[in-house]
This record gives structure tokens, C-alpha cells and sequence, in this order.
């Protein structure tokens, strides 16, 4: 903050303008996943006695959101590879089809209802968990292609060579966390 505090002294009230929103963006950005943390506190009933009722309310929602996102994520890229035609935001992230956003879907879906169902909870909560926590895992990726695009970046960082940096690890969580975490408190409790 202190940075974007620092934008004030700039000649150019464009360019400060511009040093500051990027960086209180970015703080906020990043800060999203705080949600994860919040989302272990909910305090939401897991039933004891169904099959992953052993690992108790704060893991199960948090294993919840892990296991939706890497369903998504990895059932788009392996559905897009396999079957993908039509492109899906290509001015953003040039590899994404619409069959790939489709085929996540149905796996985010599939995992958030065998989830909750394993919780002891309704399974259409665990499917419409399944699909907000899968579109929105999808904005964070596309949020963060967005972010590399309009910096001119083909990696947020070269701390893991390849995998488009460490931003690439979690930028599906920065939107699905607080997804899941609003979800969970408002309609699951």
C-alpha cells in the first residue's frame, strides 16, 4: 500500500493514477485467497457419520474446493485436447475451447455432487457447488491470462520454468475460494 501511496508523488496524475491502481490491485488480487482460510473457519455441519465425515468441517471444504478445481481444470484440458474446435476467449488465452470450458464443467459438476454426498450433505448442493466453483475457477484463470496479456508476459514469474508461473498454480483458487466460501455460508449451512 505504501507503494501505491508512493504514485502520489509522480508529475503525470495518469501515470500515479496508474501505479497506484495496479498496486492496490494487486494486494486485493493476491489477497483473495484469504478466502481459503475462511472457508476452513465456516463452521458448515460435515455429518460424522457419512463417508468423509472423519475429516470434520474445516478440511472437507477446503479439500472441497481443491479437488472442484483441479477436476475443472484438469477435465478442460484434457476435454479441449481431445475434442476442441471452437475457441473460448482466444483474444485472452488462445488454447481454451468452448468444448474444454464444457467438459470441466461436467467434471466440477460430477466431483462437487460425489463430494457433499460423501459429507453427508444434498447432492444438488454439491452439483451446484460443483458448477459455481468450475466457472468461477475458469475466471481466475482467464483473469490472470488477462493480467500476462496486457503486461506483455508470457509468465507471471520464473519460479516454476514452464507452468507459467506461480500465479498459474493458483489463480483458479482466487475466484473459486470465495465462490465456495459465500456459497457454503449462504445456501449450505
Amino acid at each position: 500500500m505504501l507503494v501505491g501511496v508512493g504514485a502520489l508523488t509522480r508529475p503525470d496524475p495518469r501515470e500515479g493514477l496508474a501505479v497506484f491502481a495496479t498496486t492496490v490491485f494487486g494486494a486485493m488480487y493476491v489477497g483473495l485467497l484469504g478466502f481459503v482460510a475462511r472457508l476452513a473457519a465456516t463452521g458448515s455441519a460435515i455429518d460424522p457419520a457419512a463417508a468423509l465425515g472423519w475429516l470434520g468441517d474445516q478440511r472437507a471444504w477446503v479439500l472441497a474446493v481443491v479437488l472442484i478445481v483441479w477436476a475443472y481444470d484438469t477435465a478442460a484440458y484434457f476435454t479441449g485436447r481431445r475434442f476442441g474446435k471452437r475457441p473460448f476467449m482466444h483474444h485472452i488465452s488462445p488454447s481454451k475451447t468452448q468444448e474444454g470450458v464444457a467438459g470441466g464443467l461436467v467434471a466440477s459438476v460430477i466431483v462437487g455432487a460425489l463430494l457433499l454426498l460423501a459429507f453427508g450433505r444434498p447432492v444438488l448442493h454439491g452439483a451446484l457447488l460443483g458448477l459455481l466453483v468450475g466457472a468461477a475457477a475458469q475466471a481466475g484463470d482467464l483473469a490472470e491470462s488477462m493480467l500476462k496479456r496486457a503486461a506483455g508476459a508470457k509468465e507471471s514469474s520464473r519460479l516454476i520454468p514452464g507452468h507459467g508461473g506461480m500465479l498459474d498454480r493458483v489463480d483458479s483458487f482466487l475466484f473459486a475460494a470465495p465462490v465456495a466460501f459465500f456459497y457454503v455460508v449462504a445456501i449450505v449451512r
